[in-house]
């Protein structure tokens, strides 16, 4: 098991004096450019993936990358994305789904969450991608790029959002992240993908 008090002793010792001035300028400044919403999932890295320094990106991390559709119940997801969109002006929002995502897997499957029920509660979130895909084992893959594409069109129903867009302020983006190959391809809107340069 990793030891966190250790990490924390080499992120003061080593990573930390290195990037002093940067923290020192973060200290009394937060203005991050993108909202990266992306699975829970600990294989899955934003800051790594993109190579982004501290205060690059405002992240936002959910079981399987859902973003519920907007209503005016109080939720902490709508409360991060507008408070990213609305206070921080972020100008990109990606979306990121990943390869062998264990909620995708557990729809796909069919698997039985009557033992896990706030499980089975949030992954109704994924029913569009659900019903847009045709759901097997085998058909992860797909069911994971869908569930991008809804969540997504999830995404746009939040007030925040839809100004800024409206204002052509905010750019949407879907991602798809490929664990074992390191690969991140961009999904467009009918979910045709390509490569982000490597």
């Amino acid at each position: 098991m990793y030891d966190l008090a250790e990490g924390v002793g080499t992120f003061q010792r080593d990573v930390f004096p290195a990037k002093a001035e940067l923290f020192a300028h973060l200290a009394d400044t937060h203005r991050p450019s993108t909202l990266f919403i992306s699975c829970s999932d600990a294989r899955v890295v934003p800051e790594l993936i993109t190579s982004s320094e501290p205060g690059e990106l405002f992240v936002v991390r959910t079981a399987g990358n859902l973003v519920p559709a907007h209503t005016p119940a109080p939720d902490g997801i709508a409360a991060g994305i507008e408070y990213a969109v609305a206070v921080l002006g972020v100008q990109e929002i990606v979306v990121c789904g990943h390869s062998a995502c264990g909620a995708m897997t557990a729809l796909a499957a069919r698997q039985d969450l009557s033992g896990v029920p706030a499980v089975a509660d949030w992954l109704r979130h994924a029913d569009a991608s659900v019903a847009r895909t045709a759901v097997g084992r085998q058909d992860v893959a797909a069911l994971v790029r869908e569930n991008v594409l809804a969540q997504l069109a999830n995404l746009a129903t939040h007030p925040s959002v839809a100004r800024a867009r409206a204002a052509g302020a905010v750019t949407l983006r879907g991602w798809v992240y490929d664990i074992p190959t390191g690969t991140v391809e961009e999904l467009d809107v009918t979910g045709r993908s390509a490569a982000l340069a490597a």
